[in-house]
This record gives C-alpha cells, sequence and structure tokens, in this order.
C-alpha cells in the first residue's frame, strides 16, 4: 500500500469529513445496487484475512480510497451478506434507509445517556419511543411509562434475559430473607424449544445448570409449551424443596416458530407467583397487525416483555426493546450511585437513569434510531412491510405443499417455513435434508439454516430481508428443486 503525503490528519475535520462521508455513502450505494451479485454465503477459509492485510498498523495514514479499495478488496469476501434479498437463514437482521440515518445521528452525537443529567433528551426520547412501540404492540398500561410501567432499549434479547432473571433472582432473595445461599434452590422453565440465550443468562446470574427446566414439546402442541407440563414440573420441584423463579415464554421459537400459550403460561405463573417474560425477539414485530396481536394474548399476566426491532422492523443492529410491569425489580437489582454520577439534585427523584435498567454503564442513543424509523415509515407503512413478507411466505409454503416430494414439517408460523424433502428409496431423511441444505448454500446463491423438532432435521426459510421480492422467492424454489433432483439422482444409483 501506497502511504499519503497527510502528516497531521486531524482527528475531527468538518470539510474532510463532508467529502468523506459522501464518498462512504456512494461505495455504500453501490453495494446495495449490486448485492445480488455476490455470493450469500462467504466462501471463504479460516484466516484468510491475515494472509491479505498486513500484520502491523500503518505508521503513516492511509487515504480512504486504500482503505475503500481494502474493504471492496478484502473485506466483501468474507461477509455473509445479511442484507443480500436471497438471505433466508436465521432471522434477519432488517436495514432501511431511515435506520441508517438513524444510526449516522447516533454516531454523530456520540452521547453517553447512562444518566438523565448526562444527556436528557436521549432518557426522554427513549421513554417516549417506548410507549409508542408499547402502543402499536396495543400493551396494556401496565407495562407503559404512561402507565405503571415503563421500558428500555437494550442491544439484544440476551441483555434482556439476564437482566429480568437478575431482577426475578433479587426479588425473591429479599423475600426469602436475603439468604444468598438460596440462590441454588432457584428453578427456571422453558420449553426444549427456546432460544438458548436463556440457559445462557441463567448460568450468568447464578441458577444451577441441574434447575434448568426444558419441557418437551411435541407435533401435538405444535411445538408450544404445555402448561400441563410446566405445572406439573413446578409442583415436583416445590415437593423436592426448590423454589420456582422464572419462565420463559416464546412467541416465535427459533427452530419452527413456535408460540407459546402466554395466557394459560400466565395463569400458572400468577398462581405460583413466578416472574413469567415473553421472547417475542422477532415475531414481536407482527404483532403490530391486528390480524398477529392475538398472539401476545395474556401479555397483561407476564412481567415482563422484550422484542427486536433489528430483526424485522427495519431498524439496523442493535435494538431489543424489554417493557417491564414493575421497573423497580429490575432497579433495585442493578442500582449502584456513586457521587461522579449523581444527578442534579432537585430533578434526581422524578427522572429516569437507564443506568440502572441495564448490565453496563454506557449506552448508545438507540432510541433515535428506532424513533427516525417509526416517523418515516408511519404504522400504516410498517404494517405494510410486515404483511408483504408474510405474503410471500404463503406463496412459498405453498409451492413446496403442491410438490409431492417435500412436505412441510411444522405448520407456517408467520414467516417462517419448516419444510423437508420426503425420505426416499430407504435413504435416512435428516442425512439426505442435510445434503440438499449444503448444495443450496454452497451454490452461493441462497442461505438458510436448519432445524431439529422431534428428532426431524428439516430446513428453516424465513422470510424477511428488506430487499426481498416474489422473484427471489420463486429463484430459491428453483435452486431447491435443481439441487433435490441432483441429490436425489446420486442418492438412486
Amino acid at each position: 500500500m501506497s502511504k499519503t503525503s497527510e502528516k497531521n490528519l486531524l482527528p475531527l475535520d468538518i470539510v474532510r469529513f463532508r467529502d468523506e462521508s459522501k464518498a462512504v455513502i456512494d461505495f455504500i450505494a453501490d453495494y446495495y445496487k449490486n448485492i445480488e451479485k455476490y455470493p450469500v454465503q462467504s466462501r471463504v477459509e479460516p484466516g484468510y484475512l491475515s494472509s491479505v492485510l498486513p500484520d502491523s498498523a500503518p505508521y503513516s495514514p492511509d487515504s480512504l480510497d486504500e482503505v475503500l479499495n481494502d474493504v471492496s478488496e478484502s473485506i466483501l469476501p468474507g461477509l455473509t451478506h445479511w442484507q443480500s434479498p436471497s438471505f433466508f437463514a436465521y432471522y434477519q437482521a432488517s436495514s432501511s434507509t431511515a435506520g441508517f440515518l438513524g444510526e449516522m445521528l447516533c454516531s454523530a452525537f456520540n452521547v453517553v445517556g447512562f444518566t438523565w443529567f448526562s444527556s436528557p433528551a436521549a432518557t426522554e426520547l427513549e421513554s417516549i419511543v417506548l410507549d409508542w412501540m408499547g402502543k402499536m404492540l396495543r400493551l396494556p398500561s401496565s407495562f407503559l411509562f404512561s402507565g405503571t410501567g415503563g421500558g428500555v432499549i437494550h442491544g439484544t434479547t440476551c441483555e434482556a434475559v439476564v437482566c429480568t432473571l437478575a431482577a426475578a433472582r433479587d426479588k425473591a432473595l429479599k423475600e426469602l430473607g436475603g439468604d444468598w445461599e438460596k440462590i441454588t434452590k432457584f428453578v427456571v422453565y422453558a420449553s426444549d424449544q427456546t432460544h438458548f440465550t436463556f440457559q445462557k443468562a441463567a448460568k450468568l446470574v447464578g441458577i444451577p445448570p441441574s434447575n434448568f427446566r426444558f419441557l418437551q414439546t411435541s407435533f401435538a402442541t405444535k411445538f408450544a409449551m404445555s402448561p400441563e407440563l410446566l405445572r406439573s414440573a413446578i409442583e415436583d420441584d416445590i415437593q423436592s424443596g426448590l423454589v420456582p423463579l422464572y419462565i420463559c415464554a416464546t412467541v416465535g421459537t427459533t427452530a419452527c416458530g413456535a408460540v407459546d400459550p402466554i395466557a394459560e403460561l400466565g395463569q400458572v405463573a400468577n398462581e405460583y407467583k413466578l416472574w413469567l417474560h415473553i421472547d417475542a425477539a422477532h415475531a414481536g414485530s407482527a404483532c403490530i397487525c391486528p390480524e398477529f396481536r392475538h398472539f401476545l394474548d395474556g401479555v397483561e399476566l407476564a412481567s415482563s416483555l422484550s422484542m427486536n426491532p433489528h430483526k424485522w422492523f427495519l431498524t439496523n443492529m442493535d435494538c431489543c426493546c424489554l417493557w417491564l410491569k414493575e421497573p423497580h425489580f429490575l432497579i433495585d437489582s442493578l442500582s449502584y450511585n456513586p457521587e461522579y454520577l449523581e444527578n442534579n439534585p432537585t430533578k434526581s427523584n422524578v427522572v429516569v437513569d437507564y443506568k440502572d435498567w441495564q448490565v453496563t454503564l454506557s449506552r448508545r442513543f438507540r432510541a433515535l434510531k428506532l424513533w427516525i424509523v417509526i416517523r418515516r415509515h408511519g404504522v400504516e407503512n410498517l404494517m405494510h412491510h410486515i404483511r408483504s413478507d408474510v405474503e410471500l411466505a404463503k406463496q412459498f409454503e405453498a409451492l413446496i405443499t403442491e410438490d409431492e416430494r417435500f412436505e412441510i414439517v411444522v405448520p407456517r408460523r408467520i414467516v417462517l417455513v419448516f419444510f423437508r424433502l420426503k425420505p426416499k428409496h430407504g435413504l435416512d431423511g435428516n442425512e439426505l435434508n442435510r445434503k440438499l441444505l449444503d448444495a443450496i448454500n454452497s451454490s452461493g446463491r441462497a442461505f438458510l439454516t436448519q432445524g431439529v423438532v422431534a428428532g426431524i432435521y428439516a430446513i428453516r426459510c424465513v422470510v424477511g430481508a428488506t430487499l426481498t421480492e416474489e422473484r427471489h422467492m420463486k429463484d430459491l424454489w428453483s435452486l431447491i428443486l435443481e439441487k433435490a433432483r441432483f441429490i436425489l439422482h446420486q442418492c438412486s444409483q
């Protein structure tokens, strides 16, 4: 790399910033314009980057042209292109022009809103936006600042679950007289389809691994958690001298999109005085549409609820909304007040200090991004965005149903289609579909992932990338048929 003559580059040069920002925006625009030309899943080998980049930092500054050239030549080949219209894996990380603009402003202001006093607008906008989102989801007033509850924007669901588990733990410990040895008695409950984040979070707050209860699901319940099994497990634990603590219900599980029965689980939670958390990370976005709101029926019985606008709500990473019916339990668990962070004494009793609502002290102005997304699109267009993706998923499901070589393993939930190639010629169905998935992803023309329910390995197709259109679904189906024919032919020989 050749070096520039810029020996004394100013860290924040307004003239340079204006010019270079335009160049970066042009680069990003060209990337999106050409995104369909890239293999969706990266094809590089481990360690590839160290072979093309220097092993030490430059002593003199590189030009922006040199940097962007290296991004193009070295970084892009190592990306899995999450914003590709042919990305159907995991649950998407959505993006939008409004999301970009919000992220730019967030980065530009670069405020650290740990207390109200450290940046009042950051705190107050967050409270307002969480009430906006809560009202869009038709949450009861017990979860809103305008009611008796409140909310906070975390980075991810992982943080939300850790914080609510800590709050539930400390609430229970206080009720048990503050004896920290009791923590070994606490038990947490989820289904066997619950995201592994829950298990990780429980471990972080000190719940013994032996005290996880992952309740078995089945085809009979469409892989939703059974209230009857939950009640039985709680009773067994009480008889064993253990202390039931926390239930994690899911609206849209990762493997097959199962929706747990919130109202029934809430009744059990309230009867035994357990903390009920609802993880609606992906599917929660759909609940702004009246036809999907029933997935949250019973939410008034829960203690907390989280959903991620960065998954399907056009709000670039990262952004997780967490609402609590009784925020003081979270604050009691996470609050520390050193002298140097004290607010103006005349305001300290009437403001929110979000440092007390999360694990970390520092925090980004994420609310600005979500606020701009909502304002630029409006509720009407956000609902249209959700409904359009659901319609594409329905069309894809119909293509699978019409082909006798394939089957839907679990009925479609919103935009997740869980399907497989039927076993044939005495072939193991799981191995057959592993080969099919590998062939699809190796082509570079699409990227899907897998799930396992009741021992059945199947392929997940999630519709939700911002740029996905009907033609991309048709191209995906053509690719699947092409690879299925090839694999079946190989296996029959």
